[in-house]
């Protein structure tokens, strides 16, 4: 049955022209309130960017010399700018995550809702923890690279490039986090078996090892690593699961099987 303000066929179907409209309200809604909260989130800015710059003070207490600077005329309002809009995209999440699955959920059947559902309760708590853990692992590495400033020298660190490093690390391990869940959701939906994940393992090694290289500022093999090293220990995690399932899965099939003989 259609949902209320959709017009639907007699099998509850729906026309490619309302499937856009439908898709442009709720494209609408979901872009209001992201402009919304971005708006909010630019007065928070001040304050994220004091808390991301604190492993500066604490680089400072241990007597090394490193400053953050906004090397450019416009680029303290560029840099509160996209502050303002990435915690806008996070606060207006529920939003936006709740109108794409309204869209989407009411063309899967039961089994496939109950997957994207679960899927999305265990990805929210997931992608946080990896956030976190970036969050918690970031002054170390700031402290790592920048205690190889010579004594006597100087470290001026423009605000932009370190915003866009704080950024890349946080969220890159807030994805790691979130990776195997999808194999372990593709297992779950029958899509692809434990033994083939299995067996796609140096593929996977190869793409967490380019990620890390993508999120991270070239030359800085270390902080590939501290990325890329989490998301292939989790796949093969998930790999693991994705095989219990498997059996699990084939003794309800021999069990059933027994069952009708």
């Amino acid at each position: 049955m259609a949902r209320k303000g959709r017009t639907a066929d007699r099998d509850g179907r729906m026309r490619l022209g309302e499937h856009l409209r439908e898709f442009k309200r709720r494209f609408y809604i979901s872009a209001a309130a992201i402009v919304a909260a971005a708006i909010g989130g630019f007065f928070l800015a001040k304050p994220v960017l004091y808390l991301l710059s604190a492993p500066l003070d604490d680089l400072k207490a241990a007597g090394l010399e490193v400053d953050l600077n906004f090397t450019n005329i416009t680029q303290a309002f560029d840099v509160q700018m996209r502050i303002g809009f990435m915690l806008g995209l996070i606060i207006a999440s529920p939003v936006w995550i709740w109108q794409l699955l309204a869209f989407v959920v009411p063309a899967l059947r039961t089994v496939e809702r109950r997957y994207v559902f679960g899927f999305i309760a265990a990805a929210v708590p997931l992608f946080a923890g990896g956030c976190a853990t970036g969050w918690f692992v970031l002054p170390r590495i700031i402290r790592l690279f920048v205690g190889f400033a010579p004594d006597g020298f100087t470290a001026f660190l423009g605000a932009s490039d370190y915003w866009d490093f704080s950024l890349k690390l946080v969220f890159a391990v807030g994805v790691a986090y979130v990776l195997p869940l999808v194999v372990v959701f593709l297992n779950l939906a029958g899509i692809v078996e434990g033994r083939t994940i299995l067996g796609g393992w140096r593929w996977a090694v190869l793409v967490a090892t380019l990620f890390g290289a993508f999120v991270t500022p070239a030359g800085e093999v270390l902080s590939m690593f501290i990325i890329a090293v989490p998301m292939v220990v989790l796949y093969f995690a998930a790999t693991g699961i994705a095989l219990l399932v498997d059996r699990r899965r084939a003794k309800r099939e021999r069990r059933a099987a027994e069952v009708r003989a």
